[in-house]
């Protein structure tokens, strides 16, 4: 096993977000294997691409599991809600 994947393995936001910009280089024709292979600019320009792709939809997967905890948070009943705790 590389250590490239063994950096990726215990953290799973980023596993989601490697996905993510494996995602958004495949829509544009590459693979990340093969970004070191382009040209310097070309291969910088892309992976910010890449990176602000995946950041935005970090944020968006976040800001929705913290809706849905939010939603079930509202849900119990109230003798049996814990303290509230802020964030």
């Amino acid at each position: 096993m590389s250590s490239e994947h063994l950096e990726f393995v215990g953290d799973p936001l980023a596993q989601l977000e490697r996905a993510l910009i494996e995602e958004y280089l495949q829509r544009r024709g590459h693979h990340l294997k093969d970004v070191p292979g382009l040209p310097s600019e070309q291969a910088d320009a892309l992976m910010k691409e890449a990176s602000a792709y995946a950041s935005g939809r970090l944020s968006e997967v976040e800001t929705r599991a913290h809706l849905v905890s939010d939603l079930h948070d509202a849900s119990e009943p109230l003798g049996s809600r814990p303290a509230h705790k802020p964030r």
